[in-house]
């Protein structure tokens, strides 16, 4: 007998678990806008996923339906979330302007940074947040930190 492994080869310790209102509507949307590959998906008896699974850059993103029975949410349920989700990408601009395409809203602009990163935020159309960045420079702990001290934080 083979032992399991307790964390799969394809998986990372960490993975979002987005509670979408409309799953497959978000699948369709994280494939155009982010190049998302559907990995799979449960449909529930009543037409709901169950479960599903994107790759977005080789990483695992679950979904699920709002499910209000057994308190699963989606952000636009409950007014907004406190979780960004990010998204590191080669090219920041260009995956931007995709989402929007698709039709993502921006709520901050996409702008080069004092920690070495271009820069932008998304909100989905299904509520959820994502900060997306191309990495453009290392910058030391120490100049990040008189950078702060600059804009006063």
């Amino acid at each position: 007998m083979t032992a399991v492994k307790p964390i799969p080869d394809d998986m990372h310790t960490v993975t979002p678990h987005l509670v979408c209102a409309g799953a497959a509507e978000a699948i369709e949307f994280y494939k155009k806008a982010f190049n998302a590959v559907e990995a799979g998906r449960l449909p529930g008896p009543n037409g709901r996923l169950m479960h599903a699974m994107i790759r977005i850059e080789g990483s695992a993103v679950m979904l699920v339906d709002e499910m209000p029975e057994w308190g699963a949410f989606g952000p636009k349920s409950l007014k907004g979330t406190p979780v960004t989700i990010h998204l590191y990408v080669a090219d920041v601009d260009a995956v931007v302007a995709r989402a929007v395409a698709a039709g993502a809203k921006i709520t901050m602009p996409v702008a080069d940074m004092f920690w070495g990163d271009r820069y932008g935020k998304l909100e989905d159309p299904f509520g959820h947040s994502w900060s997306v960045a191309t990495h453009l420079r290392d910058v030391s702990r120490e100049d990040m930190m008189q950078a702060m001290q600059k804009m006063g934080g």
